[in-house]
This record gives structure tokens, C-alpha cells and sequence, in this order.
């Protein structure tokens, strides 16, 4: 860069030390010409005139004495002289026409090179130094020689200019590698700014971030050591000027060389003066096709002068910037969607886990500060008169410590607590800006808080307190998957406390407690979803000393299927009986959804509907319980109980244990599922390396189709499993089989399907699996169905077998008792078997032909 204004300068000096000329080359070509051609005549001409005069009158008095002549002949040899001036004059002017003529046609040639030099030099420089030069004396040797010269130096210039941008386009590609490497916005930014002060030699690089209004703060920083800071630093007012902003909103970069001579205003020149700024350059940043900020570059030891390839990289880079903080934003919401239920789970069994109100209260504000990585949460608890006291703190060290702070807020009246009563959510991303009344926004001050979020704490169905957060560090834009979960995680910490009320209580009674504590146990201890349901209605049926308690799982139209129950033997047995309840409508879903427990003494008395009634009276039903059953925070089902041989008083304490035994059905639910799912993937790849290492124990392409066949059956349980190996015009023939007792076999059947078309053998060619669950229902083909139910086949998997890079034959697997909903970690083990064959074949053919290779040798 140095070099470069170098060069500008010595160009300014040389175009002071051109001299001036006020003739142009055809005329000082045709001054010469005629100067040449010209003179010499005239010269020669006028001295032979004058000699002859100065003859003539040396020989005049001689004339006269000798009278030997007469004036006749003296007056003949003066026309001579005026004879011979005059053809001298003539001959000077054929002459000097003639050297014009042959000047013109030399210079044209000339001035045509000069001209196109010059148009290619207003091309590549129009503001060069040498255009007004060349206006001023129309020299055209003086224009060919200074644009040669500039030609030269515009190619020098040239090829260090695509040197610079082979660098930087390198330069490019590592900083945006790097700053794609990081996932979280964070890393993203601060990456950024790192690498663009190493790689451009810079002082500062800073991230300015919008708040509002064209607002915001310095979020990220890298400045070089002995430099003031500017990280964190709010500016209230930046003070763009007219129109700027919305260029920065249509992607203009901004590059200033020198602040004091950029027509900046004198506010904005302070703030830089402040932080030593000399030169910067500025960059905006898009999130989301919104201005989320400006990345910016200070120059403080020195001016600089940004060159267009520097600044071209700086906006690239910001470009880059805005890719990467949409890809880290798509990726926190894959996350966040991904993990959210599964954090909420975790979160509420830690809460759910604590047996007292004080552990709730800790263990949740620690949990949720980790979650949403935020400054501090509290617990803050109500008085009667609506004053209340921090009982719950987790707060970062820096920041201060509210726990046990007694706080009157005199801006919260009525209308608030009415509405936090009513399961209000309130979200503050800046204090300043969210409309808080001033004895509001103090009372946030004198904690540090910038921005925060509040979520009623409902306990006993009333306003027990808030959890809050706080971020202090700065403004906080928060999202909504935050918010969603925040509200879930304050309405369990309410259910915890009425938990932890309930199990207080009921240790005080002593016995149910226990009760309490051992039915939840056996629930636990069931390690999938069938044991869990029955080892449920088994207790729950023991605890309540009640006839009958079911569990009812709904399908998706509500209808549903008794799927577990536990009944005294002398009334009716009700398991497996699909109910449709043409009373329950999506009222009663949403209610259940919410949490609604339903207790009735006496059907007769609570105002039923008469399909209701039927429909209980229909079970012996008297007098019945019901909470939700929540399996993945959705309503999977009912836990049930009955009352049959009479009406029943529910007390409350029942209803309570009732209601917390459906709740941990539901965690269990869940629990068991996870578990499944885990120890189902555990299998699946056990029995994939153990299933590989029998077919590869076989050398003998016969072997390990058997050996295939025998045990992809015994792993998925299924009827037939079978190897189909096509011929040439794509029939083939069944090579392998395993079927259990009972089915026809097929070995050995030669199948001509005509229903198999070159189009299928692409599909499978490229990697195509089909699961067919019911082969009634899936829109094959007559003949395919024919040829199916020749087989007794009712389902069926289909995988295919790749031998030497070619379609070799399908691995098949039959489901002959009736239909089979294939499950996808089945379908993958499937797929995964049958490119091991593959890769078997493939191996067993290699061997032999060593083998036969090594036995030829010898």
C-alpha cells in the first residue's frame, strides 16, 4: 500500500516538471520542412541577384568609356536578374509545397498511433496526468512517449495488482473456511475478526451490532496490544449521516482514508478520536436479510489508504460472515428443535427429582442459567400483598447476588398479576425500549439487568411467584424456542412444587407416602412400555383399593384401545376393547393436554351425557378417576380408574396421588422408549458385525448366501428370507432360501416376472430398498400380487445385492402370517446386510481367483 502511494506521488512531481509546448508536432514539422526546402533557395537567389547587380554596376563606368555597348543590352541583363528572382521564388515555393506535402503524409502516421495510444490510455486512465498535458500542447511524440511510459507502468501496476488478488482471493477462501467452521454465532464472529486483523495487517476490527433505531454495541473485538478498547461499549446515538444507513441496508462498504477530511460529523469524529481511529473501513452484515451490524476496520498507528482490492476483500468477507451466521442460525434451530424435548425432559426430571421445595427452587435456576447460557435466574415469591422476596438465585460470578433480596415493586399492580394468573409470558430484549415505566427500569439497574424474560410460577392453581432471567452483559434478542421452553420449564416447576407439596404431605400421613414412593418405584423399574402400563394398573388398582384401573391409549381420530388393565375378577374384563367415544371431543383433548384431572363420586350426578353414561354403565361403572397419561409432552392416553360397586367419594388426597402416578406413567413412558430405542440401536449393531462375521467365516459364494438367508431371518424374526439372482435378460432363479415350517418352499423357482422392468432395475441398481407393508395396500401390480400370494406372502423387504459393482440379485424377506409394519431400524439393518453380501461375493471371487492363480503357479 506504501508502495502504491509512493508511486501516486512521484507521478504528481513529474507532472509538475513537464514543460509546457505551444506548437504541436505538424507544425513544428512543417516549419522545419519548409525551413529545409525553402532557405536554401531563397538564399541561393537572392545572393545571385545581388551578385549580378553588384557585376552590373562595377561594369556600367567601363560601359561608359568604352561606349562598346549600348543601354539596350544593359537594360537586357537586368531583366535577366528580375528573370532569375523570380524563378528562384517559384522554385522555393514548388519546393516547399512539395517538402509540406511529404511532411503531412509522414506525420499522419504518426498522429493515427499517437490518437489510438491515447483512446487506449483514456480507457485504462482517464484522469491520467498526461491528458491535460497533451491538451495543452497537441504534441503527438510528447503523447506517444508519455503513454508508452504509462502503458509500462500501468503494467507493472498490473501485474502486482493480480498478485495482490491471487493472494487475496486465498486469503478469501482460508478466512471463509475458518469462519464456516464455526457453529455458533459467537465463534463465528469472533473468528472473523481475528483472522481479518491477522491477514490485512489492521489495528482494530470490531463488530458493531444493531439494537434498534439504528443503536447498538461493540460485541466483538480483536485489537492490537497498547490500543483502547471499544468491546461492550453501547454508542446511544452513532450519528450517520443522512441516507447512510440505508446504504449500509443495500450492501454499500464504506472506506475512509483520512476521518478529518470524510465530511464526518463532529460527534462521530470524537467517538473515533476516542479509540485512536485514523482511517477505518466499514462492511455491512446481514442476518436473515436484515442489518444485523457493521464489521468495521480502525487503522490507529497511521492513515491508511484502502486500496479497492482490500476493500473488495473486507466486503466479501462480511458476505461470508452473513452465510455463515444464517447457516449457525439454521443450525441452532435443527438443534434446539432436536433437543428441546429432550432438555425438557432432562430439565424436569432434575426438578421432578427433588423431593422439598427448596431443591426444586435450586436445582431449577441452576438448570435453566446452564440451558439458556444466560447471566442469573431467580425465584421470586409473593406476599400477600404482592411484595415479595428472591428465594432461588443462580447467578455468574461479576454480576450481584439478589438471593433473599425482599423487593417492592411498586409498579406491579393488579393488572399484572391477573394476567401473569392467567399464564402471561413476559419477554424484555432491552429495558430501554420495551415501554417499563422509570420506577421499573431503576429497579432493573440496580440489579445490572439489560434485558430479561418472566414466566408465571403457578402453584396450587395460584400465583405462587416468577422465574426470571436476567441478561446483564447486554440486550438479548430472545428466541422464541427459548421463550416456549422457559414457559414449559416454569409451569413443571409448578407442578414440582405442587409435587413436592403432595409428597410432603403425604409423608406426613405416613402410609401413602410410602405408597406413593413404591408405586412410582415399580413403575420405574419397568424397563419397556408394556411392563410399565401393567405393572401401573397393577398398583395403582392395590394403592386405591378400587375395582378396575385401565390405561386407554388413543388412536389419532380419539378413538382408542384399552391397552393395559387390572380388574377384580367378578366384574368384566375389558382389555384390548376399542372404545369410540362419540362424547369426547377436542375440547376434552386440549383440556387433558393441559393437565385436567376428572373426578366423579357418582355418574348419575354430574350432568354426563347420556352416551356417556351408556357407555360406562356398558363397564359397570359407578363412580371413576381419570388423569392424562403425556408420552413426548402429547397426549398418549388415560389412566383410568373405576369404581363398580358403588358410588366413591374421591378425597382429595387420592385424586393428587392418582394424578402424580398418571404424570410419572408418562415419564416412564418416555423413559422406556429412550431405552428401547438405545438398546434397539445397540442390537442392531451387534447383530450387524455378528451377522457380517458369519457370512465372512464362508469362502464359497454358496455358503454365504446360506449362511445370509439363515441368520437375517433369525434376527428379524420373519417367515422367508431368500436370495433371487437374475439372469442375463433379467428373469432369475431363487438360489437361496430359509423358511419356517409351515410355508412353501421356493429354492430353486424360476421366476419370470414380467412386471420387473428395466426402470425397476435402475432403482435397485442405485441402492433402492422396498419395505411393503401389506402387499393389498401398496399398489403393486396384479401380477405382482399373484405372483406374491403364490409365496402365501402378506409383506415383504427388498434389498439389493451389488456384486462387482453390478446388480447380482435381491436379498427378500417374507412376512407369510399376515401384514408387518416394518420398523426403519429393521429396513436398515436390512439394507446394510445385503451390501455385505455384496462386498462377501466380492471377496469370495477375489479369493478364488488367487487361489487359482497360486495353484497354476505351481
Amino acid at each position: 500500500m506504501s508502495q502504491s502511494f509512493s508511486q501516486n506521488q512521484a507521478r504528481r512531481n513529474r507532472q509538475k516538471k513537464l514543460w509546457p509546448q505551444k506548437w504541436s508536432l505538424k507544425t513544428k514539422a512543417i516549419v522545419w520542412a519548409l525551413s529545409i526546402s525553402v532557405l536554401p533557395v531563397f538564399a541561393i537567389g537572392i545572393a545571385t541577384y545581388f551578385y549580378g547587380i553588384n557585376l552590373s554596376t562595377k561594369q556600367i563606368p567601363q560601359v561608359k568609356l568604352e561606349r562598346a555597348k549600348s543601354s539596350t543590352e544593359t537594360e537586357a541583363l537586368q531583366r535577366q536578374l528580375s528573370l532569375l528572382l523570380t524563378g528562384m521564388g517559384v522554385t522555393a515555393i514548388l519546393a516547399g509545397a512539395i517538402a509540406v506535402l511529404v511532411t503531412n503524409r509522414a506525420i499522419s502516421r504518426v498522429s493515427n498511433i499517437a490518437a489510438t495510444s491515447n483512446d487506449i490510455k483514456n480507457r485504462l486512465r482517464p484522469d491520467s496526468e498526461f491528458t491535460q498535458t497533451f491538451i495543452a500542447n497537441e504534441d503527438e511524440l510528447v503523447m506517444l512517449e508519455r503513454n508508452i511510459s504509462l502503458f509500462t507502468e500501468l503494467l507493472s501496476v498490473l501485474v502486482q495488482d493480480k498478485e495482490a488478488e491471487a493472494d487475496y482471493s486465498q486469503l478469501l477462501t482460508k478466512i471463509t473456511r475458518w469462519v464456516r467452521e464455526s457453529f455458533n454465532e459467537e465463534d463465528v464472529l469472533k473468528t472473523t475478526s481475528e483472522e481479518i486483523r491477522k491477514a490485512l495487517s489492521i489495528d482494530r476490527v470490531a463488530i458493531f451490532c444493531f439494537n434498534s433505531n439504528c443503536n447498538g454495541t461493540f460485541i466483538v473485538e480483536s485489537v492490537a496490544p497498547g490500543l483502547p478498547k471499544i468491546l461492550g461499549v453501547t454508542v446511544s446515538d452513532p450519528g450517520f449521516e443522512v441516507g447512510y444507513i440505508e446504504k449500509y441496508r443495500n450492501g454499500c462498504t464504506r472506506a475512509i482514508d483520512n476521518i478529518y477530511q470524510a465530511d464526518l460529523s463532529d460527534g462521530d469524529i470524537e467517538l473515533l478520536k476516542q479509540f485512536a481511529v485514523k482511517s477505518n473501513l466499514v462492511a455491512p452484515i446481514f442476518k436473515g436479510k436484515q442489518l444485523f451490524g457493521l464489521l468495521i476496520a480502525h487503522q490507529c498507528s497511521r492513515l491508511r489508504f484502502w486500496q479497492q482490492s482490500e476493500i473488495d476483500l473486507f466486503a466479501q468477507i462480511a458476505m461470508q460472515v452473513e452465510f455463515a451466521l444464517d447457516y449457525a442460525k439454521l443450525l441452532e434451530q435443527v438443534d434446539t428443535k432436536a433437543d428441546k424435548a429432550q432438555l425438557f425432559i432432562e430439565i424436569t426430571r432434575s426438578i421432578r427429582e427433588s423431593l422439598n421445595e427448596e431443591d426444586v427452587l435450586k436445582t431449577t435456576v441452576e438448570e435453566v442459567r446452564k440451558i439458556l447460557s444466560t447471566d442469573r435466574v431467580l425465584v421470586y415469591s409473593f406476599n400477600a400483598n404482592w411484595s415479595g422476596t428472591v428465594i432461588a438465585e443462580s447467578v455468574i460470578p461479576g454480576y450481584p447476588k439478589v438471593l433473599r433480596s425482599e423487593i417492592q415493586d411498586p409498579c406491579f399492580g393488579q393488572g399484572y398479576v391477573e394476567k401473569y394468573q392467567s399464564g402471561r409470558v413476559a419477554i424484555t430484549n432491552n429495558i430501554y425500549q420495551a415501554g417499563l415505566a422509570d420506577c421499573h427500569i431503576s429497579l432493573l439497574e440496580s440489579f445490572g439487568v439489560k434485558a430479561n424474560l418472566v414466566a408465571p410460577i403457578l402453584k396450587d392453581e395460584q400465583l405462587f411467584g416468577l422465574l426470571i432471567a436476567h441478561q446483564c452483559s447486554r440486550p438479548r434478542d430472545w428466541q422464541q424456542p427459548e421463550i416456549d421452553l422457559f414457559a414449559q420449564i416454569a409451569m413443571q416447576v409448578g407442578f414440582a412444587l405442587d409435587h413436592a407439596r403432595l409428597l410432603q404431605r403425604i409423608e406426613a400421613e405416613g402410609m401413602q407416602s410410602q405408597l406413593l414412593a413404591d408405586t412410582i418405584g415399580s413403575i420405574r423399574q419397568s424397563l419397556n412400555e408394556e411392563d410399565v402400563l401393567k405393572t401401573t394398573v397393577e398398583e395403582v388398582r392395590k394403592v386405591l383399593s378400587t375395582d378396575r384401573v385401565m390405561v386407554y391409549s388413543f388412536n389419532a381420530n380419539w378413538s382408542g384401545t384399552v391397552i393395559a388393565e387390572s380388574v377384580v375378577l367378578t366384574y368384566p374384563k375389558i382389555l384390548r376393547a376399542e372404545i369410540e367415544d362419540p362424547c369426547f371431543g377436542q375440547g376434552y383433548v386440549e383440556e387433558y393436554q393441559s393437565g385436567r384431572v376428572l373426578a366423579i363420586n357418582n355418574i348419575y350426578e354430574v350432568g354426563l351425557a347420556d352416551c356417556h353414561i351408556k357407555l360406562l354403565e356398558s363397564f359397570g361403572v359407578k363412580a371413576n378417576l381419570v388423569a392424562p397419561i403425556l408420552k413426548d409432552e402429547q397426549l398418549f392416553g388415560l389412566l383410568i380408574a373405576h369404581q363398580c360397586s358403588r358410588p366413591r367419594d374421591w378425597k382429595q388426597s387420592e385424586i393428587d396421588l392418582f394424578a402424580q402416578i398418571a404424570m410419572q406413567v408418562g415419564f416412564a413412558l418416555d423413559h422406556a422408549r429412550l431405552l428401547q430405542r438405545i438398546e434397539a440401536e445397540a442390537m442392531r449393531s451387534q447383530l450387524l458385525v455378528d451377522i457380517t462375521r458369519r457370512i465372512r467365516q464362508s469362502l464359497e459364494e454358496e455358503d454365504v448366501l446360506k449362511t445370509t438367508v439363515e441368520e437375517v431371518r433369525k434376527a428379524l424374526s420373519t417367515d422367508r428370507v431368500l436370495v433371487y439372482s437374475f439372469y442375463a435378460n433379467w428373469f432369475g432363479i431363487i438360489i437361496a432360501e430359509s423358511v419356517v415350517p409351515g410355508y412353501p418352499k421356493v429354492l430353486r423357482s424360476k421366476i419370470h416376472d414380467s412386471c420387473f422392468t428395466q426402470g425397476y432395475i435402475e432403482k435397485y441398481q442405485s441402492g433402492r430398498v422396498v419395505a411393503i407393508n401389506n402387499i393389498h395396500k401398496s399398489s403393486l401390480a396384479d401380477c405382482h400380487i399373484k405372483l406374491l400370494e403364490s409365496f402365501a406372502v402378506k409383506a415383504n423387504l427388498v434389498a439389493p445385492i451389488i456384486k462387482d459393482e453390478q446388480l447380482f440379485g435381491l436379498l427378500i424377506a417374507h412376512q407369510c402370517s399376515g401384514p408387518r409394519d416394518w420398523q426403519q431400524p429393521e429396513i436398515d439393518l436390512f439394507t446394510q446386510i445385503a451390501m455385505q453380501v455384496g462386498f462377501t461375493l466380492d471377496h469370495a471371487r477375489l479369493l478364488q481367483a488367487y487361489q487359482a492363480t497360486e495353484a497354476n503357479s505351481t
